[in-house]
């Protein structure tokens, strides 16, 4: 398995970064094994689903960032779940907590977003969970495109659980007008669900035009991480991406 590169900061003020979508199911289990499989990937960026909502959610996902070496930016319960966590090499310029329209008898969905600089760079983050329901899904694919569109960036990044495969209507959407980047840059591992027995793709690192894709995978066999890190940490595996983005 070839590594990918590690970040850093290019002459031209570009910036390669690595960016993490994990869905962390909670941190329902074993939280030492998912802070040590976040550790080693060592992320610029962790887009998280499923991120603790109830009783002193803001402590729980405080101390995983600390464990991990990185520093919350937003989201939680303020967002039904997606949030975002950076290293101190990120500068944050600004975040927004997105709900989005409730379906009745269906759970609430929402967007963690911000936008960051890395070196000269200036890079839209969002954060996202999907709905279970095939039509909302669809719709809420549509509102995460708008949603980056309205950041007023040149660049930027969408990831989460998009609870679809790849041949579906709402990741073909995302994929349509972004860059999906296993597909475009493939290593790792392809399949993000279950760790058990991974057999399909659901979790998934989009990239704006512009942004190169350095490779794109499920981090299995990346130095430190290890399987069993992998099974015990949460019922998803992660998606990790390096990524060039060009200086603003």
């Amino acid at each position: 398995m070839s590594l990918l590169p590690n970040s850093r900061t290019e002459p031209d003020g570009s910036a390669v970064i690595r960016v993490l979508s994990y869905n962390i199911r909670s941190m329902r289990d074993d939280t030492d094994a998912l802070a040590r499989v976040i550790r080693a990937c060592a992320p610029d960026l962790v887009l998280v689903q499923e991120a603790p909502r109830f009783f002193r959610w803001r402590k729980k996902l405080a101390r995983l960032a600390l464990a991990s070496g990185l520093v919350v930016v937003t989201g939680g319960a303020t967002t039904t779940g997606p949030a975002i966590l950076c290293s101190l090499r990120a500068s944050i310029e600004r975040t927004e907590d997105v709900l989005l329209p409730r379906t009745p008898g269906l759970h609430r969905r929402g967007f963690a977003t911000a936008v960051v600089r890395f070196a000269g760079t200036r890079l839209g983050v969002l954060s996202c969970h999907l709905s279970l329901q095939k039509d909302e899904r669809y719709d809420q694919a549509g509102l995460l495109l708008d949603r980056l569109a309205g950041m007023g960036v040149e660049h930027a990044i969408a990831g989460g659980d998009l609870n679809e495969r790849p041949e579906g209507p709402a990741f073909r959407r995302l994929a349509d007008a972004l860059r999906d980047c296993r597909a475009t840059a493939p290593w790792g591992g392809e399949h993000t669900w279950t760790p058990a027995d991974p057999y399909q793709r659901i979790d998934a690192v989009f990239a704006t035009e512009g942004i190169e894709v350095l490779g794109c995978g499920v981090p299995a066999g990346h130095p430190g991480v290890t399987d069993a890190d992998l099974r015990a940490a949460t019922d998803h595996l992660p998606v990790l991406a390096a990524l060039r983005v060009p200086a603003s």
